[in-house]
């Protein structure tokens, strides 16, 4: 390659790994996924011909918008982008008689698929041990995963990082400040302010250690149940910094069942819109939305029934209260949203006791479930009163 390409320190600490397998456990914005794709297309596809690279996350949606939007992105600064090389429907790429392919994991046919070259996983601590033997296993050459270091255990400390054939390579943000805008690094910084896990993992990169979990009454379920009580779809709009969430909420047999069907930064209220139509979603569908009165005017004119929730004194808490009085059910698809449930927590004083107030972070989809269940519970105390003043009339 003769055009000077700029690259960071974490790119050179894994074009200097000779290991089978290197870990990238860093903070936020430390440039781990962006390095090694890099690495990937910039070294190792210019040195082998007829390879195999396999890129994969847990969802679809989650690798269109992290890993497969970093590899084109790539592809089109270094001017190496063709057309006819994208297969868009297959979602694989050619590159120096080399093919790339981009597997998600909400599709197990190909998690067991034919092997491969080299292996990169992104977000690896979304997958099951499982999902990782399945993957590695057929793997010849090198492994590369990438992780923020959220969770306290994982199988990932206990059977990858012991390997003699590992290298560890652990990142900040300060590794990759020369690429970051002023803005975003400020706040990174403010997590010092805001709570010490999340400086702790999303500033140090260094494993978390969460009190104060808002939420402990949920747990994981394969699929969405047909035949429930009732379902509302939540919706909690984001758009630069902020993802957009949509969640099916559905009450079955006394427990809420949740599945995260939306969860994306960038979206306009018209891509919106457009997921939902690609969703199967229809103006029957009851949708209850942050109150943002132009972005529900705009979705519900493109045919969708969106109301705005109920944002009163103590909403959040009132929404949080409902929420913990059911057991929570999520699909194990959602894994925006079980990172959210495992992050979302109190406020500490000054001498570390929880507080009553959440913080404001890690509740997108948790907010989006929140407008979901208050405004039916809301709904259901009005049906109770208007039922009562008809027996009343009746006697």
């Amino acid at each position: 390659m003769k055009k000077k390409v700029r690259v960071s320190v974490v790119f050179e600490k894994n074009y200097a790994a000779s290991t089978k397998i290197v870990v990238n456990q860093g903070s936020s914005r430390s440039g781990k996924t962006y390095s090694i794709l890099q690495l990937l297309i910039l070294v190792k596809a210019f040195e082998e011909r007829e390879a195999v690279f396999t890129i994969v996350r847990k969802t679809l949606p989650s690798l269109k918008a992290s890993a497969m939007r970093d590899f084109f992105e790539i592809l089109k600064n270094e001017d190496l982008y063709e057309e006819r090389c994208h297969n868009k429907t297959e979602s694989t790429y050619l590159l120096n008689g080399n093919l790339f392919e981009f597997v998600s994991l909400d599709q197990p046919q190909k998690k067991r698929g034919a092997k491969r070259t080299y292996l990169f996983i992104n977000e690896a601590n979304e997958l099951t041990l499982e999902d990782w033997i399945q993957l590695s296993i057929r793997t010849e050459k090198q492994i590369f995963i990438d992780y923020n270091p959220s969770m306290e255990e994982h199988w990932i400390y206990d059977v990858v990082l012991p390997r003699p054939d590992c290298t560890f390579i652990q990142s900040t943000y300060l590794d990759n400040i020369a690429f970051l805008p002023e803005e975003v690094v400020r706040e990174i910084e403010n997590l010092k302010n805001v709570d010490a896990h999340y400086w702790r993992v999303y500033g140090l990169g260094l494993p978390g250690q969460i009190r104060g979990q808002v939420f402990s009454n949920w747990g994981q379920v394969d699929v969405f149940p047909e035949g429930c009580k009732w379902v509302v779809y939540g919706l909690d709009f984001g758009f630069t910094n902020d993802p957009t969430a949509l969640i099916k909420v559905g009450l079955f047999e006394g427990e809420l069942y949740l599945d995260e069907l939306i969860y994306n930064l960038g979206l306009t209220n018209q891509d919106v819109a457009h997921w939902m139509g690609e969703l199967g979603l229809k103006w029957e569908d009851e949708v209850i939305a942050d109150n943002q009165p132009k972005c529900i005017y705009e979705i519900k004119k493109e045919g969708f029934n969106v109301k705005a929730t109920f944002k009163g004194k103590d909403s959040i808490l009132a929404g949080i209260d409902i929420l913990q009085r059911y057991r929570l059910n999520v699909t194990k698809r959602s894994v925006n949203l079980i990172r959210e449930l495992k992050n979302y927590k109190w406020k500490e004083d000054q001498a570390g006791k929880a507080t009553n107030i959440p913080i404001d972070r890690f509740n997108h989809a948790i907010d989006a479930i929140r407008y979901a269940v208050l405004a039916r519970q809301l709904n259901r105390k009005r049906m109770m009163k208007v039922s009562s003043v008809r027996v009343l009339n009746g006697d």
